[in-house]
């Protein structure tokens, strides 16, 4: 008699509307257990149903009228007490209601998500009875301990981020690391020509490439922004184009007009660009570039590397391991 393969449950509150590495995870692992033959189901907030194994599981968006509406109207401590307190929480919230009924529906035997309000739901009515799958939750949002240590099953992205969760004492035998991973015959290198010139950018050029969310904070593009602007100011004649390819963020629109304002034509914004064409973006670039100072582990970086690009990163245990033993230097000026 042979085993039953489990059920599996990928969920993704943002997929089909939302371009982020989380969605892409979702998107990419779904796809992939399908090739290898298991029984997956792949939920998602929008869009349509594209693919056999795939289910659209309403939500209230975090930018649609109706969240923001929400927001406005309901006490702010109420609201962050019963999971309400932000779109991207109000999103994930109706969306594991949504998909706790799906599950009652058509039973799983495994959860697997990166939205953590989406797991702490599940998780919960797992204990409840309600469903029968057991929750993983995949750690790329930088929650704080108290939050994770609520989480049974948690996979962490990368041996350091397990490692610094065990020194912190914030631990469970349930708890393991395994890492993003991308699919490497699609993102590989080659020619990036008929890229390049859809958009506008000559043939001897330099590309540098971002591709990230268009935000301040965390991703640091206004940072990118500015150093671009500064390399032009000192060796205008130098044939570089900057590229910025992301999701939207309420900053987006503001960084784009400074861009465009501070760099003119040698800059070219690529908002919610999409996903499917992302390789050939990789190879119409010359160098990768990655602001932010800490990641959990981006794909994006992943999927330069395989496009056989020079990635320049900051000094973080995580991005390092990523891109490998290789040349380090410090960039910044004098006496900073």
């Amino acid at each position: 008699m042979t085993a039953r393969s489990p059920r599996i449950v990928i969920a993704s509150s943002g997929l089909g509307h939302v371009a982020r590495g989380i969605e892409a995870w979702a998107d990419d692992l779904a796809a992939a257990l399908d090739a290898r033959g298991e029984q997956v189901v792949l939920c998602k907030g929008a869009g349509a149903v594209t693919r056999p194994y795939e289910r659209v599981v309403p939500c209230l968006r975090r930018e649609a009228p109706a969240t923001l509406r929400l927001l406005r109207h309901l006490p702010r401590r109420l609201s962050w007490r019963v999971g309400l307190g932000s779109g991207y929480r109000i999103e994930q919230t109706t969306f594991a209601l949504n998909l706790v009924r799906l599950l009652r529906r058509e039973p799983a035997d495994v959860l697997h998500v990166q939205d953590p309000q989406v797991a702490a739901i599940a998780q919960r009515a797992g204990r409840m009875g309600l469903i029968r799958a057991r929750t993983v939750l995949a750690h790329g949002t930088e929650e704080p301990p108290a939050f994770l240590a609520r989480i049974r099953y948690l996979q962490h992205l990368a041996p350091w981020h397990l490692e610094q969760a065990r020194a912190g004492g914030v631990w469970r035998p349930t708890w393991t690391a395994i890492p993003n991973f991308i699919d490497t015959d699609r993102f590989s290198p080659g020619p990036g020509d008929a890229l390049r010139s859809e958009l506008g950018i000559p043939a001897g050029a330099r590309v540098v490439l971002t591709a990230a969310a268009i935000s301040r904070g965390h991703k640091r593009i206004d940072h990118l922004i500015a150093e671009f602007a500064e390399v032009r100011r000192r060796a205008p004649e130098l044939p570089v184009w900057l590229v910025v390819a992301g999701g939207w963020e309420p900053e987006t629109d503001e960084l784009v007009a400074e861009g465009t304002r501070r760099l003119g034509d040698r800059v070219r914004f690529l908002v919610r660009f999409p996903r499917q064409r992302m390789p050939d973006l990789y190879r119409a670039a010359d160098v990768f570039v990655l602001c932010s100072l800490f990641e959990m582990m981006p794909i994006a970086l992943i999927e330069a590397t395989a496009s056989g690009l020079p990635c320049v990163v900051n000094g973080h245990p995580i991005l390092e391991w990523m891109t490998g033993p290789g040349r380090a230097s410090r960039w910044a000026r004098p006496g900073r």
